[in-house]
């Protein structure tokens, strides 16, 4: 029985084109049912697209209470239901810029990881690679861990250092995390796969 993987992408998707490209080689332990999105008209939907991947998107703004306000527990419930309707093993938050919630952890506890730039648990949050640089470190890295109800707090799985150059700047040490936390990502989930 295959290892069913769903990818959560907000943006330009480069982790979800590097596990893209690992099922083309056949060197990703699983295969990606579906990719699933928080806003339409990105480059992740369209890489899936392209790749023959089905996709959905499940926007925030869609979920409001009676008095226009964003209802939350209702977007997660929704998400939630968009995700189980694939049976997913795992579920890759690759860039998904959302935090889910009871609903949604309730349902997907312990099979969800996720990645950040930084050696967790330093340097949590969206800005890891500035933090670490601001701090001085010379080693930082990427981290792949279990998706919690905190901000980048769960379980740690696996972590890559990655050496602070003289002279990097946000943009250039940024790109050589980014190809450490594809390789770690692909490793981590081909482990995950060979355990099921």
């Amino acid at each position: 029985m295959t290892y069913r993987l769903l990818v959560l992408v907000s943006g330009s998707g480069t982790l979800l084109q590097a596990l893209l490209d690992a099922q083309a080689a056949g060197s990703l332990g699983g295969t990606i049912v579906a990719v699933g999105a928080d806003r339409d008209g990105i480059e992740g939907l369209s890489r899936a697209e392209h790749a023959g991947v089905p996709t959905f998107v499940t926007r925030l703004g869609d979920h409001r209470r009676p008095d226009g306000r964003i209802d939350r527990a209702s977007w997660d419930a929704a998400l939630a239901d968009a995700c189980a309707a694939y049976a997913p093993d795992l579920i890759v938050s690759a860039g998904f810029m959302k935090l889910v919630g009871d609903a949604f952890l309730g349902r997907f506890s312990g099979r969800m990881i996720n990645t950040h730039p930084a050696l967790l648990p330093s340097f949590p949050g969206a800005h890891g690679v500035r933090d670490a640089l601001a701090h001085g470190v010379t080693v930082t890295g990427c981290t792949v861990f279990e998706v919690d109800a905190g901000v980048d707090t769960g379980r740690i799985i696996d972590q890559v250092a990655v050496r602070v150059e003289p002279g990097d700047t946000e943009e250039t040490l940024h790109e050589r995390i980014k190809v450490a936390e594809r390789a770690l990502l692909l490793d981590v989930v081909n482990t995950k796969a060979r355990k099921k």
